[in-house]
């Protein structure tokens, strides 16, 4: 039998620790459990070298039989896989962004429900950005034209999707050169897979060039578009204070989850938790009132814009429902994993789905529909209040365990509070980092894997980069990591930063931790960069930045796919574990140094914390002297004739 990790081997946080031991001791089998219990994982699978591409396979790459049944070696097979990947991570986030199309669209026709523009200030700076001429036009034409673009991105058959202009003009010269400009969302995932069938593409170099450009309709099309649409219906988030981890639970009020990636349900469902009818419901049954808190992305969606506290990150789903105090869990796509109704089994809670493309056997089904949302949503806090009674006391072990946080810093945000309401700018960002009191950027984003002791990298990686004056943006479950931990409060920035960094967040008044929402919502990411670019001093191209993306406890397709926009936008990426590209040393050479000659950035597989350290470290500096501002500034006593030469 393989042997199982102490508690304090599987989780950072207490919380956690101990629900994990309440979980064991309740008979309920969680992630952690299930991870121990395979043991060794097959070496041909993490090698990548493992073939299931026909069906005359599958075929494993050895030694003794270097070549599959169809002739393709270990570079084409673990090429063709990463591709694969690749492209199921950018149809993950890019559906996701047809259905916020969809409801965009049924919003400017007049067919919106409950929906409506939120931000017509965001929606009229985002027409402009994708070449609608919104002068005098009223809001609900403007929106009607910018959806017909949006539309196109996904249907487009031929030339480029028109988002890849929000790049610098220098990245764009790149992608044109090397053949990496996507035309339409759809036809470029097609083509993807279509490359990796038996017997079309088996140039391991030109399918990862095929993953780079795949990788684009992810980061500068699907995710852009998403996040620009969240903002102009949900609104523009804006710093907002709330509370992280399995603590934010209440024992006397009906606790409802919100899980997955899509937020037109948790927006309307923020709405309806407040509702009086709802409230007085709720007191009907006994309870206080109602409680709605959130579980990865869907989380951070609510939080950023509502305050709705975050009960915790990817592998916190069934530690939350092991507390005993959740009456219902609502999921609908991406991270929610299968076992939740096995786990649930042991509690009185309800696990309900409400997507068609994301059922579970054994949870109940409730189809959400935007055209009627609020009804919807009503009628499922109706299912968790009717629940509350079902409840068993003797079973409620809520921990006592959460943090302050600030979220929601949106790039329009941080122009306002670095330059103000009349000046806005990224001037003071850039005049930090010449002048080396922020040494660089860090963006730390990404997923938790069971297989490591859970946020550990994350936020040791992340308490030691600020002590050095790196700032660091983050997204998705490593946001909330960090938040649990206390590091998305300015105060953090008094004890933890480095002295430099504390200047700066002393007086703008941030974080040395930035959230700037969920996984989608590292396009915000990559448009600050862009900002720091327009604002000069920096260089012309990403790859120029003292910056780096750093993905340390990843374990999503989601993660690949934004990995590689990443590094095809010029930016180095740093993983906590490698691709499984091991089994092909030509395509691991390719991915971690050939790259960089390419398009100007690679992959770096690091898995110890320490080492990553440092190579953050060493990179930026690189990168701060090849643009000559590490150069310390020599004092110098001007006479009179120095002073006239100067001629001001």
């Amino acid at each position: 039998m393989p042997k199982e990790r102490p508690p304090q081997d599987k989780a950072s946080d207490l919380a956690s620790i101990a629900m994990i031991e309440k979980a064991a001791a309740d008979g309920a089998i969680d992630a952690f459990c299930r991870a121990d219990a395979q043991g060794v994982t097959c070496r041909f699978g993490t090698d990548g070298v493992c073939c299931r591409m026909c069906h005359m396979g599958p075929c494993k790459i050895t030694p003794r039989s270097p070549l599959g049944i169809c002739g393709a070696n270990a570079d084409t097979i673990a090429a063709r896989n990463l591709l694969r990947e690749v492209a199921a991570g950018a149809a993950a986030h890019s559906d996701h962004c047809r259905h916020l199309v969809q409801l965009f669209k049924a919003v400017a026709e007049g067919r919106g429900g409950d929906y409506r523009i939120k931000d017509e200030t965001r929606l009229r700076r985002a027409a402009r950005s994708w070449g609608v001429d919104e002068v005098g036009l009223p809001a609900l034409e403007v929106a009607r034209q910018l959806a017909e673009v949006f539309t196109k991105e996904f249907s487009l058959q031929e030339g480029k999707v028109k988002t890849l202009e929000l790049a610098p003009g220098p990245r764009q010269a790149i992608w044109d050169r090397l053949a990496l400009a996507p035309r339409g969302i759809d036809a470029t995932v097609v083509e993807a897979l279509h490359r990796t069938v038996m017997g079309v593409d088996h140039d391991y170099r030109n399918l990862i060039h095929a993953a780079l450009k795949t990788s684009l309709t992810d980061g500068w099309c699907g995710s852009m578009i998403a996040t620009a649409i969240g903002d102009i219906l949900f609104g523009t988030p804006k710093p907002v204070r709330s509370r992280a981890n399995l603590g934010v639970l209440e024992a006397k009020k009906v606790n409802v989850l919100v899980h997955g990636h899509e937020p037109s349900l948790t927006e309307i469902l923020a709405i309806a938790a407040r509702d009086p009818q709802m409230l007085a419901a709720a007191k009907a049954v006994g309870a206080e009132g109602i409680n709605l808190a959130g579980i990865c992305c869907t989380a951070n969606e609510v939080l950023m814009r509502h305050g709705v506290p975050v009960a915790g990150n990817f592998l916190q789903q069934e530690l939350a429902i092991v507390t005993g105090a959740v009456e219902v869990m609502i999921t609908d796509v991406q991270c929610c994993m299968a076992s939740l109704p096995n786990v649930a089994r042991c509690y009185h809670t309800k696990i309900i789905t409400t997507s068609p493309i994301a059922k579970n056997v054994e949870a109940e089904a409730v189809e959400f529909d935007d055209s009627n949302a609020l009804d919807c949503a009503k009628a499922i806090l109706r299912k968790a209040i009717d629940n509350y009674p079902n409840r068993d006391p003797r079973k409620v072990a809520i921990p006592d365990a959460q943090s302050p946080m600030v979220a929601g810093f949106s790039n329009e945000t941080i122009f306002s509070m670095l330059g103000g309401t009349f000046r806005k700018s990224f001037r003071p960002l850039n005049d930090a980092i010449i002048s080396g009191r922020i040494r660089g950027i860090a963006g730390i984003v990404g997923c938790n894997n069971a297989r490591d002791c859970t946020d550990a990298y994350i936020t040791t990686l992340t308490k030691e980069l600020i002590q050095r004056d790196i700032i660091v943006l983050q997204t998705g479950c490593a946001a909330i990591a960090c938040g649990k931990q206390g590091l998305l409060t300015p105060e953090a920035a008094l004890h933890l930063a480095g002295n430099g960094l504390r200047e700066v967040c002393e007086a703008v008044g941030i974080p040395p931790v930035l959230h700037m929402g969920s996984c989608v919502d590292n396009s915000r990411i990559l448009l600050a960069a862009k900002f720091v670019l327009d604002e000069g001093g920096l260089g012309n191209d990403f790859s120029e930045l003292p910056a780096i993306g750093i993905a340390p406890e990843w374990m999503s397709e989601k993660a690949v796919a934004i990995g590689h926009y990443f590094v095809a936008s010029g930016v180095d990426v740093i993983l906590g574990r490698p691709f499984y590209t091991l089994g092909s040393q030509a395509l691991t050479k390719y991915l971690c140094e050939d790259l960089q000659e390419i398009v100007g950035a690679k992959f770096h597989y690091i898995s110890d914390v320490n080492q990553a350290i440092e190579t953050v470290v060493e990179h930026i500096e690189r990168k701060r002297d090849a643009l000559g501002i590490n150069r310390k500034l020599e004092r110098k006593l001007y006479d009179m004739k120095d002073r006239r030469e100067l001629n001001v």
